[in-house]
């Protein structure tokens, strides 16, 4: 499957470097709705609320309203992840929140509904990081992923060395974690061409596609065909 991502910050559509530099403006939530129509399921980020930098509530049920979607961004409550089931979103994201300093964050985990639940285990210089990709623990993807099995339906797992850079992704990455969970994995960070999505789609990992959509360097004619693979 590919998923497309809308991020949210300050009331717009946006695409970021690394979770932090702005790149670009997207088109309105409506024309980005409309535009991935054909896709099963939209990923819907609040970079805002990620940051500690504000909400983008409205934005996030609006879009929600309309769409399938998966929500994240700012999860750091049982309240909150409920709120965006009540606002209706098919699953929620959860990555911070989902960790402590000494590993998972079971206590918090437990307290949420596996079948709705989708932890971003998220990668930078090989550690997982949290805090917007801010603060890096001192755990890799690898190690956390069985241990977290019991508590969700899948991972995100963003490869954040190349987020927003159109230099691909790391392959051979995405290759370990599959081999370290039966659990779905949806793979974003670098995705660029089609190469990199028809070799992920091979491993049977979903590709959540952003930079390359927005700027034009995959065609959503192109990906359609393989929307639900």
């Amino acid at each position: 499957m590919i998923v497309p991502c809308i991020d949210l910050m300050d009331g717009k559509v946006v695409q970021l470097i690394q979770g932090r530099e702005k790149a670009l403006e997207g088109a309105s939530p409506d024309e980005m709705i409309e535009k991935f129509a054909a896709f099963p399921e939209t990923q819907v980020i609040d970079r805002g609320a990620a940051m500690g930098r504000g909400s983008n509530d409205a934005l996030v049920r609006h879009i929600a309203s309309r769409a399938v979607t998966r929500v994240g961004g700012g999860v750091r409550s049982a309240e909150r992840f409920r709120a965006l089931l009540d606002q209706g979103a098919r699953k929620v994201i959860v990555g911070t929140s989902a960790f402590t300093a000494d590993g998972i964050n079971t206590a918090f985990l437990s307290q949420l509904d596996p079948e709705r639940l989708v932890v971003a285990v998220d990668s930078k210089g090989g550690r997982i990081v949290i805090k917007g990709w801010q603060e890096a623990t001192r755990f890799t993807a690898e190690e956390v992923l069985r241990s977290l099995e019991p508590y969700c339906s899948g991972f995100l797992c963003t490869y954040v060395d190349k987020e927003g850079m159109m230099q691909g992704t790391d392959l051979d990455w995405f290759r370990r974690l599959r081999a370290a969970t039966s659990l779905e994995i949806t793979a974003a960070g670098g995705i660029t061409t089609l190469d990199d999505i028809k070799a992920l789609l091979a491993m049977a990992i979903r590709c959540a596609v952003g930079m390359a959509i927005y700027t034009g360097r995959l065609d959503l004619a192109d990906l359609a065909p393989l929307a639900a693979g």
